[in-house]
């Protein structure tokens, strides 16, 4: 397993377990909702460099992506 792909896959899990604690949700919902957002295929994306992200970061753009039905990526 590459070093990016490790990383992808513990934000995914983290993801999915803050999915399941603020939204009270089982597993398998939780993974449907992630699974199917715009926060997903840009994380799998080496390109965007998201993986690069904490999990909090990218759990925040989820959040605003569910929030509003697109991503929103604010910078300072």
């Amino acid at each position: 397993m590459t070093r990016q792909a490790q990383l992808i896959e513990y934000i995914t899990q983290d993801i999915l377990a803050y999915l399941m604690e603020e939204k009270d949700i089982d597993w398998p919902e939780a993974m449907r909702i992630f699974y199917s957002s715009k926060t997903y295929e840009r994380l799998y994306d080496i390109e965007t460099g998201l993986y690069l992200e904490s999990s909090a970061y990218v759990f925040g753009i989820l959040t605003d992506e569910l929030k509003y039905g697109k991503i929103i990526q604010s910078e300072i």
